[in-house]
Parts: C-alpha cells; structure tokens; sequence
C-alpha cells in the first residue's frame, strides 16, 4: 500500500489482498475470521499513535464491572485528526467493496455512529470476558455482520498478555489466541456463536495499555441460519469460570459519581 501523509485505501492494493485470503476467512474455525498482519503502512499509523488519549483523559467511557474493565470512545470530536480521517476511511466505499470480496457479505454499511466502536483501551489489569456482541444495531435498525479490529500496540510482548481468544461453539474450549501486536488487522463474522474476548487481566506495565481501533459492518437483514431475537452482548462464562465483582467494582457502582471522584483524590477538594 502507498505510504501517503493523507492515506486512502486503493482498491488495486486491497483487492488482490481480498482474493488472496478469502478461502482464509471462510473456511476458519471456530467461527469466520481472518487476521492480517502488516496491514497499513506503519507511516499512516504513526499520527494515531501519537494523537492518542491518554486513559486519564475525561472523554473515555469507562466500563468497570465483573465482565469488562475497560475504556471505550465512539465521540470524533474528542479525537484528532488522523485519526478521525482513517475511521473515514474505514467506513468508506473502498474499504466496504474490500470487505464484501474478502467475506461474501455483499451490500455492507459501515457505522457513522461508532457505536460500541471507535477507539478502545485496557490498561493493565483490565479484560473483556468472552461474548457474542450484539446483533442488531439500535439506531440505524441494521444486522450486525462483521467485526474489523486494528491494534496499535508496538513492541507488545507475549507474557503482557491481551490475547483476542476466539471460543467454540460451545465455550469448551479455545482455538485461537491472537496477540494485538502494531498493524495488525483481524476480521470475523457476527454471529451469536462468534464467541471472543480478552478474558483475562492484562500484565503489561502500569505505563502501557492495550491500544485498538473498532469497526463494525452491517446488513439489511442476515441469512436465516443466523436469525434470531434481537440482544445485546451476550457473556459466556469459560469452563470453571465465576465472575465475582469487586468490593470497589461494587461499592463504586453504588456511589454517587461525585463521591467516588473525590474518594479517588484522596477526599482533597
């Protein structure tokens, strides 16, 4: 691909790369999914590095539960402008043409909302126990299809953990872990057997945290073998697995906010 300063995708550059991996993505186990690694030109992922928010900063949403701890932002305004122009291009007509000869899934629509999506952080300690997402997306009224993730994590080592684990069927056991090291790039299927997550806490240093970039692609209806009620995300416990909130997961989810914002300042003013 071209190494630009304001990168495009190109379909002379994407589509071979479509052809060459689609028999990857439909014939993976356990469920639908290809990962792609050297994706973008590491100049155009330079300016999302280092725009970046920091977990500290106020825009991030946080989640803080037994299932997820983690840190999410879909609101473009709080983003900068790399970073801002690459989900443009992500959500754009090349980049679905991509996806569609990748996957067979014709007739895509990227999200103008990020919803659930855009960046994610965990810092460490964090996870996101295995789930099926969602299925149906609350304001457009559209199917959920694909799953596209972006990691931005430079010089990630093995034993920091953050491993995306993909779950049979029957959450019996794990067939593939996937380290989010930089650039690399993982599509799959949306279905409610599409089980995934990073389950368990992350070891890497205080001062690093698990970096991505979230897309995901929808239909006007779905194929009716993968029909069924509309839900939210859907949690699925590992074999032997309890999830077990916190005293402070418990105690902050019971305190007003300005409590807990003054407790976490050591109650100065």
């Amino acid at each position: 691909m071209q190494e630009t300063q304001a990168f495009t995708f190109r379909r002379d550059e994407l589509f071979p790369l479509a052809d060459r991996r689609r028999q990857d993505f439909l014939g993976a186990s356990p469920f639908r999914h290809v990962v792609i690694d050297d994706f973008l030109p590491p100049g155009a992922l330079e300016p999302i590095l280092e725009e970046f928010p920091e977990p500290r900063d106020a825009s991030w949403q946080q989640f803080d539960s037994a299932r997820e701890v983690k840190l999410a932002l879909s609101n473009t305004e709080r983003m900068g402008p790399a970073t801002r122009h690459l989900l443009a291009e992500f959500n754009g007509q090349v980049f679905l043409e991509f996806l569609e000869r990748l996957t067979g899934i014709t007739q895509l629509v990227s999200d103008p909302y990020f919803e659930g999506g855009g960046l994610h952080q965990i810092k460490s300690g964090g996870f996101l126990k295995v789930h099926a997402d969602f299925n149906r997306h609350r304001r457009i009224n559209l199917d959920r299809r694909l799953n596209g993730l972006l990691y931005l994590n430079k010089d990630w080592k093995e034993d920091y953990g953050g491993h995306l684990q993909l779950w049979d069927k029957d959450m019996t056991r794990c067939e593939h872990k996937i380290l989010p090291v930089f650039n690399r790039f993982v599509v799959f299927a949306t279905t409610d057997d599409a089980n995934h997550g990073h389950p368990d806490p992350l070891t890497c240093p205080d001062d690093r945290a698990r970096r991505s970039m979230a897309l995901y692609y929808y239909t006007n209806g779905r194929p009716e073998e993968e029909a069924g009620a509309d839900h939210t995300t859907l949690f699925k416990q590992r074999p032997g697995e309890e999830w077990k909130s916190s005293f402070r997961q418990t105690v902050k989810r019971w305190t007003p906010p300005a409590l807990v914002d003054l407790l976490s300042r050591g109650g100065k003013a």
